[in-house]
């Protein structure tokens, strides 16, 4: 009996699709993008909606932006996600790990969000920090299940695609529930704005349920006692630190995105020194920026399958860079609205392509055992020393050095990414590093297989 996804991914008219389009219509990139914008929503939750609400309420700028702190659970999700990967959940259990994990840490999320909807900011400020940390707590733990599922439904070939789709989930979920909290506050009140938007955790929980276990899924080694426990929580460090170049794969992870970072974390203030009015910064910033990034990740879906991992993720990686250089041309230039739509546009479609091309080679680097343990190591590590490192120079390196100098150093401190993954690549220590998430093995090639002998669309001859 062929299953959902065998079904979706054989529909007729993926034939008459052009052959670039065909992967972003197959079963498990689909399924990447809703599980995208469920977790999209959460973040959005705690974020610049629960900051809205706040400042509605009355509470002080000062209480306000210690909320940020909830973000914090995010950065540290890889303690708890061995969990996710070896605990098997009771009687949910028989629907598999991966699609009982999504069930129930689905739930825990609409009920966090309920929780955090029935507060009173102004009555008990303290009782609602407890309520936004656990909806990080509960989103941190969707995440994990999401991007383990996401990792081990894909195939190799899929990765960029299936990444790319993601991104589009995260980005639409994470606005359209902020933006519907707002409209829906504004007429029926806080509390029901959140408990409606918890319902953006169902496309998650409907997918799994419709695509089922994940093909690729692999359970752990079963060991008993002891051993068993020490094998679920260092089991995936261990393994992932005794392949060859791990400590350099891992230094790139630290390096690749200080410079992106760096510039990014401080450009509001370069716009505001330079004269742009907020109606500016939305059209151009906010608006061409948007969109810009969108056409950035459908580019890199398509450069990761043309081009291959390692040649798209170096490209990636230099147009990261030459992008902060074109903050310093502006920088130099002066305030001028056609140069900020083009620096925007420009660095908003290279960040897009290295979403994409990046976020596939991190999930390439995973073992199908320990995938949603590793795919959480790597996310923390990539993002807790940028937000550190970042958030503490940053200021003080404007103040003293200008901006110009400022964007030129975010670009030199880009190099060294760039460099290492060019040397990992020239040493082969790049193949050596992927897990077995990034090799193609027989199911895949036979679905591949299966996918290339589509038959091709008859060609139209005009009269």
């Amino acid at each position: 009996m062929a299953t959902a996804s065998e079904g979706i991914g054989d529909l007729g008219w993926r034939r008459a699709l052009p052959e670039g389009v065909r992967p972003y219509t197959e079963a498990a990139p689909l399924g990447a993008f809703f599980l995208g914008v469920s977790s999209g929503f959460p973040y959005a939750m705690i974020g610049a909606t629960l900051t809205t609400r706040l400042a509605q309420d009355g509470i002080t700028k000062s209480t306000v932006t210690t909320f940020a702190l909830a973000f914090l659970v995010y950065n540290l999700k890889f303690l708890w996600a061995w969990i996710v990967d070896g605990v098997r959940l009771p009687v949910l259990g028989r629907l598999g790990q991966r699609v009982s994990w999504l069930i129930f840490s689905g739930l825990l999320v609409m009920a966090a969000v309920a929780n955090l909807a029935f507060q009173d900011p102004s009555a008990n400020i303290f009782q609602t920090a407890v309520a936004a940390i656990l909806v990080g707590v509960a989103g941190a733990t969707y995440d994990i299940v999401i991007d383990g599922y996401r990792i081990e439904s894909l195939e190799p070939r899929q990765l960029g695609v299936g990444s790319g789709m993601s991104q589009y989930g995260w980005r639409i979920g994470s606005v359209a529930a902020g933006a519907l909290a707002l409209v829906l506050a504004a007429r029926v009140g806080w509390p029901i704005a959140y408990f409606t938007c918890a319902a953006f955790a169902l496309p998650a929980m409907l997918t799994g349920l419709l695509l089922g276990e994940p093909k690729r899924h692999r359970e752990p080694i079963e060991r008993k006692g002891l051993g068993q426990a020490l094998s679920t929580v260092i089991g995936p460090f261990v393994e992932f630190f005794q392949r060859q170049g791990a400590w350099l794969v891992l230094l790139f992870i630290l390096l690749h995105k200080i410079g992106d970072t760096l510039g990014q974390l401080v450009l509001r203030l370069l716009l505001d020194d330079m004269g742009y009015t907020n109606d500016e910064i939305a059209i151009y910033d906010v608006g061409a920026g948007f969109w810009a990034y969108l056409i950035g990740i459908f580019i890199g879906g398509v450069l990761y399958t043309k081009m291959g991992m390692k040649r798209s993720v170096l490209l990636s990686l230099i147009l990261m860079g030459v992008s902060n250089a074109s903050f310093a041309l502006l920088a130099a230039t002066g305030k001028s609205n056609l140069g900020l739509a083009a620096v925007i546009s420009f660095e908003n479609i290279a960040s897009g392509i290295g979403g994409v091309v990046v976020i596939a080679y991190f999930s390439a680097l995973c073992n199908l055992r320990f995938t949603a343990s590793q795919y959480a190591l790597i996310s923390a590590a990539a993002s807790v020393v940028g937000r550190v490192l970042t958030g503490t120079t940053a200021g003080a390196m404007v103040e003293a050095i200008g901006w110009v100098n400022f964007y030129l150093i975010t670009t030199v401190v880009a190099l060294p990414g760039i460099v290492l993954f060019w040397l990992m690549m020239r040493s082969g220590l790049v193949d050596s590093s992927i897990g077995s998430a990034g090799v193609e093995g027989e199911g895949d090639a036979r679905a591949r297989h299966a996918d290339d002998e589509l038959p091709e669309r008859p060609r139209q001859t005009g009269a």
